[in-house]
């Protein structure tokens, strides 16, 4: 067994990075929704909904879903574009890609590929989504360079996901999450998966460091917006 299969997920960077989350997730699978929900109290799926309309999605508009996961983003995002809108998730894990093509409808293309090295044309889609994905990526400012590359000028890109909690209850929110999420793992039998979470979130950049590397990689009127006592932060702005 070489060193890259004895690290856990979260000791990994770069390619190494990439293939142990690509393997913890197609693990995680089957129970990925129901772990969201029991962790957010179904939050995501109103954080997701917020996300949308905070970007404006218009009908008929063209959106890619980054990190698309199961699907729940493209499913908010079909509410307001319709019928006439072009929808694509994208993920690099193809069994988060089968559950996705049970719940959206078959209009939407899922695609397979890397966030970093996106398969798609220069200024093609008017909005990006991401939920929960960038903390995941292997290069952040790569994944957000794509991301502004493949956007039309003044499209929108929206992303959720989480961060560190401040204030006076931050250690104590701290403290919860660092010890539900890996119980709630241990009780579906995916203990390292769900210590991931915590652990990743510790490691990710801070909020004003991800609007920085957003606003580098081209992205103006970046904002933000914490939620769930904190531990929850959306980012949005405009291609340049």
């Amino acid at each position: 067994m070489d060193q890259a299969t004895k690290m856990k997920p979260w000791q990994t960077e770069g390619e190494e990075k990439r293939e142990a989350v690509r393997e913890m997730f197609a693990g995680i699978a089957p129970t990925y929704d129901l772990a969201n929900s029991i962790m957010s109290a179904k939050g995501h799926l109103r954080w997701r909904r917020m996300a949308v309309c905070l970007i404006n999605l218009q009908p008929g508009e063209s959106v890619l879903d980054l990190c698309c996961g199961t699907g729940d983003f493209l499913i908010a995002a079909r509410e307001l574009t319709g019928p006439t809108g072009q929808l694509i998730g994208l993920d690099f894990c193809q069994p988060m890609l089968d559950v996705a093509a049970k719940k959206v409808d078959s209009a939407i293309q899922l695609t397979l590929g890397d966030a970093t090295e996106l398969p798609f044309a220069d200024r093609q889609f008017d909005a990006i989504t991401v939920g929960w994905g960038l903390r995941n990526v292997p290069d952040l400012a790569a994944a957000l360079a794509e991301s502004a590359r493949v956007l039309k000028p003044g499209g929108r890109f929206i992303t959720v996901d989480m961060a560190q909690p401040s204030g006076p209850l931050g250690p104590i929110s701290r403290w919860m999450y660092h010890v539900t999420v890996p119980l709630l793992g241990r009780i579906l039998g995916q203990a390292d998966a769900y210590a991931y979470l915590p652990k990743s979130t510790e490691k990710f950049v801070s909020r004003e460091e991800l609007k920085s590397v957003m606003e580098s990689a081209g992205f103006k009127d970046v904002q933000m917006k914490s939620l769930y006592f904190g531990n929850i932060c959306m980012h949005w702005g405009v291609k340049a």
